[in-house]
């Protein structure tokens, strides 16, 4: 038996209006809906089932030392050639997204920002683990 902390189960996003960001999601994202009501919504995307949850909260953002506007999720994608093409077509479904960035390390990197303001980053390197475990 496995001990420990195995994975993330569900990520929870605040939504000023569950219906329409569902929407967004699905549109935009390609996420599936699997369940809604007026409070929340689960829509699953990346392997991951998120919760839409309708909050007084503006958006899921933080603030860093230096003064900045962070994102708290990160998406991998397989190489270069993957991200700039997630990066393309998000631009042509008019989702706002950032530059694509060299941020010193393997890989490159956009953010990405939903509906309610939500900032999210995307990375053209795949997780060794995962990689090992499921290609």
């Amino acid at each position: 038996m496995l001990t420990g902390l195995i994975r993330v189960g569900t990520i929870y996003i605040p939504v000023k209006e569950v219906e329409v960001s569902a929407k967004w999601y699905e549109e935009k994202i390609d996420a599936v809906i699997s369940y809604i009501d007026t409070d929340k919504a689960i829509v699953n995307f990346a392997n991951q089932s998120f919760f839409l949850v309708k909050s007084k909260n503006t958006n899921a953002n933080f603030i860093d030392f230096a003064g900045n506007e962070q994102f708290s999720v990160t998406f991998e994608v397989d190489g270069l050639q993957a991200l700039l093409s997630l990066h393309s077509e998000f631009k042509n479904k008019n989702i706002q997204v950032g530059d694509i960035e060299d941020r010193g390390h393997v890989g490159k990197n956009f953010v990405f920002t939903d509906i309610d303001g939500n900032k999210f980053d995307v990375w053209s390197e795949l997780s060794p683990q995962f990689k090992e475990k499921f290609l």
